[in-house]
């Protein structure tokens, strides 16, 4: 991703022009490696956000809110303590580096007005947000870095705060016409630059080739004495617009597939026809439209890893034990043919005697009473081995009944375990996966380890929406809710949506007075049944749809399971669920 140092300097740029001036009114900590700064000046409020996320470190202004612990970390309470209330004074980048410095005065306890420095690092794996005294003096940083985590250099409180090793680059903005670049290497042209130049990303370098060549897979091999000035004369044009503060905030998503690729804060003509450029008013709108999808995954992702392991193993440990039912069954099939063997050799035990291995018999049993060879087991009496196929025949028959019972169980339980997994797959907040946890909790797939009362669901609320035509629609979050939302909370003329054999949630339009319902806000419910669904990445989906009376639940099924008859069927491709329709 491309928050390079080009990225940052854009941010810093708004930061001046926006908070310089206002106050910190709050501070919250929602994620262990994230601070939220709720700054508000004379004209407006804003809330910023640092994070030193390892997957997506960032700063920028957010419209988002997080729900924050109840009780605030020591990080947060410490920046309360020191910068709560205080005026900032300063935001600058340090250097041409992935790093801000925001200066915050206020009054110390006291009474004294001093001033604090908050440093956001924006350094992949080693993000870090630091606060230091006016002497550079750590006070505590949200990531303690000691030697066994970094021998050359240390983030500790008490330590003097150092700025991270320069890389051996030329910073972009200090380039000029009588620089020079090394392109003796063999690779390609972007890669080059990327080694030599300090601030920029892979897509940047790579946008510097193409504004110089119209292509971005140039070796260096290829480069004369007329297109190094060139690129170089680019790469100076592109330092100048950054010096000037000329940026054109822009997000990259693939034309085909509707994509996020990627982001900038220069424009990108690389993609040509293969990707859709959006443009932005401010570099914090576009990193707060980016991050929040990116973010909200890998956060989920984090959260939910046990609860995946969990479902998948049960999934596989079912999906094993199936395989054995069935092949005992498929064995069962042959039971008959121990009765016949039986009833042949009690009516031929005339011709058998002792010590016989086999014998052949005419079977009275098929038409035209064919021969047929009986094994023996010259061990046993004629008699014996008489009984002996009697026994086969009886416990293969009580081996196929029982089998029959349990491979029903375990499908019944396979399908629970995958629609849970679709659940978790397409759970959207903390709370979500709360609710998959408690139900699984329930279920006896995992050990109650909170108290039963807090564990109830009965509070949790399904997603709801607001059809284009201002009809109610809800999604179920999880096998528990879709049981309540069907037979609780639905009214039998409600009419109700599925993907067809497809794993997902239950969707219910409800209907009120008004029961003629429009074609578009029966798409639009198709729609989000399909989206919340296995199926979320496909197209032409088959949703099923009935009245809720329809619908039934057989006696001992797992949560979120039922049937229903009398139902048609849409095709839809899924379509993600528009912010504004959105009812909390």
């Amino acid at each position: 991703m491309a928050f390079d140092s080009i990225a940052v300097r854009c941010l810093t740029d708004e930061l001046q022009r926006s908070i310089i001036g206002g106050r910190i009114d709050k501070i919250h900590q929602p994620e262990r490696d994230e601070i939220i700064l709720h700054i508000r000046t004379f004209t407006d409020n804003y809330k910023l956000v640092l994070s030193a996320n390892s997957a997506h470190p960032r700063i920028h202004f957010t419209e988002h809110a997080k729900k924050n612990p109840l009780t605030a970390p020591m990080f947060c309470m410490l920046l309360r303590k020191h910068i709560g209330s205080g005026k900032i004074i300063a935001a600058e980048q340090t250097g041409f580096e992935r790093a801000v410095r925001i200066s915050v005065e206020s009054y110390d306890e006291l009474g004294d007005l001093t001033v604090k420095h908050l440093y956001a690092e924006i350094m992949g794996r080693h993000s870090n947000i630091i606060l230091t005294d006016s002497e550079g003096k750590i006070l505590d940083c949200i990531k303690h870095v000691d030697f066994t985590v970094s021998s050359v250099r240390q983030v500790l409180p008490g330590l003097l705060y150092e700025a991270p090793p320069a890389q051996d680059k030329m910073p972009l903005v200090d380039f000029t016409a009588e620089d020079r670049l090394d392109f003796t290497l063999p690779q390609r042209a972007d890669k080059a630059l990327l080694a030599q130049t300090g601030g920029i990303s892979p897509l940047t370098a790579r946008e510097i080739v193409y504004r110089a060549f119209h292509r971005t897979d140039i070796t260096t091999s290829e480069l004369n004495l007329n297109k190094r000035s060139a690129l170089k004369t680019e790469l100076i044009h592109l330092a100048d617009e950054i010096k000037n503060g000329i940026f054109k905030p822009c997000m990259i998503i693939e034309a085909a597939s509707g994509k996020i690729l990627d982001f900038s804060a220069v424009d990108i003509k690389q993609y040509e026809n293969l990707a859709k450029i959006t443009y932005f008013d401010s570099i914090s709108a576009l990193l707060d439209s980016f991050y929040n999808t990116r973010d909200m995954h890998e956060r989920m992702r984090q959260k939910t890893a046990d609860l995946v392991k969990l479902l998948n193993n049960n999934i596989e440990r079912v999906s094993k034990k199936l395989v054995i039912l069935t092949n005992t069954l498929n064995d069962a099939e042959n039971k008959d043919k121990y009765k016949i063997y039986g009833d042949l050799l009690t009516a031929n035990i005339y011709k058998l005697s002792e010590g016989q291995s086999s014998v052949e018999v005419e079977n009275y049993y098929e038409e035209g009473m064919p021969s047929v060879t009986i094994a023996l087991d010259a061990r046993l009496s004629p008699s014996g081995n008489a009984q002996r196929y009697y026994k086969r025949y009886n416990k293969a028959k009580t081996a196929e009944i029982e089998a029959a019972k349990q491979a029903e169980t375990a499908r019944a339980d396979l399908e629970y375990l995958e629609s849970t997994l679709c659940a978790l797959e397409n759970a959207e907040t903390e709370e979500d996966v709360n609710l998959i946890r408690s139900e699984l909790i329930a279920e006896g797939y995992l050990n109650r380890r909170q108290n039963p009362k807090k564990q109830r669901q009965s509070a949790a609320k399904p997603r709801h929406f607001i059809s284009s035509d201002g009809f109610d629609i809800y999604v179920g979050r999880n096998n528990t809710q879709n049981d309540y939302l069907t037979l609780r909370f639905a009214n039998s003329s409600d009419i109700w949506f599925h993907t067809k054999n497809i794993h997902g949630s239950h969707t219910v339009i409800k209907l009120g007075i008004d029961k003629d319902v429009p074609e578009r806000t029966m798409r639009e419910a198709a729609e989000l049944a399909a989206y919340y669904s296995k199926a979320r990445s496909s197209s032409q989906v088959p949703v099923d749809y009935t009245q809720i009376k329809n619908v039934k639940k057989p006696s001992g099924a797992k949560p979120g399971m039922v049937i229903y008859d009398k139902y048609n069927t849409v095709y839809v491709t899924p379509a993600e669920p528009d912010p504004e329709r959105v009812k909390e």
